[in-house]
This record gives structure tokens, sequence and C-alpha cells, in this order.
């Protein structure tokens, strides 16, 4: 566990690169358990006798040309409410996330949130590993990689 507190803005741009997810914008949710990503098309399938999962991924807002096929080891199956009070059984990857300077490894449960205008949320089982948040402020880590 680091000692020092890094401080995130209310949205902030990460990677994923076990995914192969250069830059996706995230906002950061304290009000959730745990972090979240967009997927539609989402498959389970067994890879040398463990559970793995096929998803796909429009990491862009207001793009749904680009699309990344992702492949994750399973680890849950579970029962989530999301914000509005809705009741949903969601997959759940490991999986390393780059936030500014640092690898964090973090569940993340898989969800349709093409109407959400963030296509990831970071919650607390991130945020708890040395992250404080200034909800006046985005972006502090610095801005995304270009994807064109």
């Amino acid at each position: 566990m680091k000692t020092t507190q890094t401080i995130v803005g209310w949205r902030e741009w990460l990677a994923l690169p076990a995914l192969g997810i250069s830059s996706i914008k995230a906002k950061v949710d304290t009000g959730a358990k745990t972090s979240a990503l967009h997927a539609f098309i989402v498959n389970p399938y067994q890879k040398d006798g463990e559970d793995w999962v096929q998803f796909f991924i429009h990491p862009w807002q207001n793009d749904t040309n680009t699309v990344v096929e992702c492949h994750a080891r399973l680890c849950d199956q579970r029962q989530v409410t999301d914000s509005g009070g809705h009741r949903e059984m969601r997959y759940v990857i490991q999986t390393e996330i780059a936030l500014g300077d640092e690898i964090l490894a973090a569940e993340i449960t898989l969800t349709d949130r093409e109407s959400m205008k963030f296509r990831m949320l970071l919650g607390r089982n991130v945020l708890k590993q040395g992250f404080m948040v200034d909800s006046a402020r985005s972006f502090l880590l610095g801005r995304k990689l270009s994807h064109h």
C-alpha cells in the first residue's frame, strides 16, 4: 500500500492495458463500491479449464465505430444494484488499470453503459488504493492519448 495520496479529479483518463484499451474516460464515483466497464455482446467461454469472458466495447463516447474486442478471465458473477436502484447480474473480471503513473489490479463489473456519458466508472475498490478525489477538478493525471 502506498503511503502518499494521489489526488484525482471527478473524471480521469486511464488505460486498461491487458484489455487492449489505451485510453478511456472514467467517471470517478465514490458512491460505487466496484468499478464498472461498458460492455456489449458478452460471451462467457472455457479456456484451459478456466472461465473466461469475451466482450466488446466502444471505448469513446459518441463513437460507435471504434470497437475493441476484449478477453479476460472471469472471477465472479454477482448481483449489482445501479444508481437507479435496478438489480442486474453482472460478470466480474480482474484486470490492471493504468491510472497516472500507477498500475493497479482491480475487479471490474461488465455492464451496458451505451446510454451513459462515461464508458467506465472508477469505484471505491480502486480509489481506496491511495487516491483522494477533488470533485471540482478534472483530468489531474493527464489527457488521453489520441486514438486517431
